[in-house]
């Protein structure tokens, strides 16, 4: 008889568990297929030309999300009570007063490169000159919570610094450096700033020939970085990056950073082999070598804008708290009569975030707001490098300290097709058929956050799809490559829903009609599930992996 009521007890215990994790969100129900598709056909339409940003689409795509945003009665998150969050982006054209000047080489002699040919700018480089001896730093990476730093020993204070381009161990799952992901630590721009703030005078960069042996067919690579003819999709950097960079920068051929180091006995892919030591390198001077450049860059500033709305929180305690829902509105533009209509990249996450939203308004029409507030964000120029977001981070509406999680949607409506031969955009990808994904979604970011991703878990429950959490150490770079990442960098816990890469990906066959609404509706009510319960609930999610 005991046995018995230990068990009914137990049993009892579960099925009240059960209830209370499937109690769904107020007006999860109002979230439907008809509603997604009805805007996606107009989000997605000929008529909006793609939404490249920059473009009259792409303002009316912005214009479009704030009317629905106002009809629903939200407040306005941005700056003077606006819809809009407004942020400076950057274009750039090669200036006439370029040149590049060594000394050094063999009896004294001055040798004058070619641009193009030898070395050419780099776009967020500082205008005016610098002159110095030459130093070889590795990869030029300071990073310490990663205890990797390659200016730890030695002054590089007036010098010319010559760095590779990525990081170590770039194909180790293992490596401290994100795994097969690259990361922010290597990019090139923070790589200035390092050797910047370490007192450089000017840097240079060169392929690291170990991780990328071949031909390098430098005049064709500077051609693709300063084409003579405009490019349809222009190239953009967020200008408050480019504004910090203080020093003239320059990308120089392999070819000839081996004549530049010859006179240390080595080779160039011995020096980059070598820059694969745990912990950095020490600096290696490079005697004799003088280098006298100058750079000149044009810039021009393109001004864009996030649209942000707010449903406030109902709890005095932790209304200052946000949380973040997310998508990208932007997308690839028009070329000609084919367009880039966007209809899953992401016009998908884009209508999802106004479901979302319009189903927190009428909860709260009937007196149910969440305790904590909830921000959701259309950020813009997500193609062009996920500059809306990171232009978020630059300049918060809320601290990033008080937002409590970022659900990000960035194509979840269709099925993950990865087909045989498919070529580099599915390098690493199993090949797997549509059908075969018909009820799955991928989770990523859920290596950050092991909180995040057991909220997700759970609310699954009522949903019963298939979660597959298995890209977040990849070399596809998938993690970074929507806009969860400025965010997961800026230690701040993300989760990216990602209904998988398909063969119309960034094609003009990427069109509404082909979306798995009845899929969709379910990853949205679930996104939907996760922000209210984060909302609600006492704790806060926790990053349990050092992402800054």
């Amino acid at each position: 008889m005991k046995q018995f009521s230990v068990i009914f007890l137990t049993l009892f215990l579960w099925l009240v568990k059960v209830s209370f994790a499937q109690e769904l969100a107020p007006e999860n129900g109002s979230i439907r297929q008809s509603d997604l598709k009805a805007d996606l056909f107009f989000l997605a339409s000929d008529a909006m030309q793609g939404r490249l940003t920059d473009t009259p689409g792409n303002h009316l795509a912005a214009e479009f999300i704030k009317s629905r945003f106002e009809r629903m009665g939200l407040k306005p998150a941005g700056p003077d009570s606006s819809f809009y969050q407004i942020f400076n982006l950057s274009t750039f054209t090669l200036g006439s007063d370029n040149k590049f000047v060594i000394s050094g080489l063999g009896k004294n002699r001055k040798q004058t490169l070619r641009i193009k040919q030898d070395y050419y700018p780099l776009r967020f480089s500082a205008n005016g000159s610098a002159r110095g001896s030459l130093v070889y730093a590795g990869f030029g990476i300071s990073s310490p919570s990663r205890s990797h730093d390659d200016y730890k020993r030695g002054s590089i204070a007036g010098k010319i610094v010559l760095v590779l381009d990525h990081e170590p161990g770039e194909r180790d799952l293992e490596s401290p450096f994100d795994g097969l992901v690259a990361s922010e630590a290597s990019r090139n721009l923070r790589k200035a700033l390092y050797a910047q703030k370490k007192g450089a005078a000017g840097i240079l960069f060169v392929s690291d020939v170990h991780n990328h042996p071949g031909p390098d067919n430098f005049e064709a690579s500077a051609d693709r970085y300063w084409p003579e003819v405009p490019r349809r999709k222009d190239r953009y950097m967020l200008s408050k990056w480019v504004e910090r960079v203080r020093i003239p920068a320059a990308q120089i051929s392999s070819a000839f950073a081996q004549t530049l180091i010859s006179g240390t006995g080595r080779t160039l892919e011995d020096l980059s082999k070598a820059a694969e030591k745990t912990g950095g390198v020490v600096p290696v001077s490079l005697p004799g070598i003088e280098i006298d450049m100058t750079v000149s860059v044009n810039s021009h500033t393109v001004q864009e804008r996030n649209v942000v709305a707010l449903m406030e929180g109902s709890d005095p305690a932790v209304a200052d708290q946000w949380v973040i829902v997310c998508a990208h509105y932007d997308h690839d533009g028009a070329d000609g009569d084919r367009v880039f209509n966007g209809a899953d990249d992401d016009g998908s996450g884009t209508v999802a975030v106004i479901e979302i939203a319009e189903a927190f308004a009428l909860a709260a029409s009937k007196g149910l707001k969440p305790r904590r507030s909830v921000l959701f964000a259309l950020w813009n120029a997500e193609e062009v490098g996920l500059l809306g977001a990171w232009a978020y981070t630059e300049s918060p509406l809320n601290p990033l300290a008080k937002t409590v999680a970022v659900l990000n949607m960035d194509m979840i409506g269709r099925n993950e097709e990865v087909p045989e031969g498919g070529g580099r955009r599915f390098r690493g990808l199993k090949v797997q058929t549509a059908e075969s994904n018909n009820n799955s979604v991928n989770i990523l970011g859920y290596s950050y956050s092991q909180d995040l991703k057991v909220e997700v878990e759970q609310a699954n429950a009522a949903y019963g799809l298939e979660l597959k959490m298995q890209y977040d150490n990849h070399s596809l770079n998938l993690l970074r490559r929507s806009d969860q990442w400025p965010f997961l960098q800026s230690g701040v816990p993300a989760i990216f829903f990602h209904s998988g890469l398909h063969p119309d990906y960034h094609t003009e066959f990427d069109r509404p009609e082909k979306i798995n609404y009845a899929k969709m509706e379910k990853i949205v009510r679930l996104v939907h599930q996760v922000s209210w319960n984060l909302a609600q609930q006492e704790q806060r999610p926790e990053l349990t992996k050092d992402s800054k």
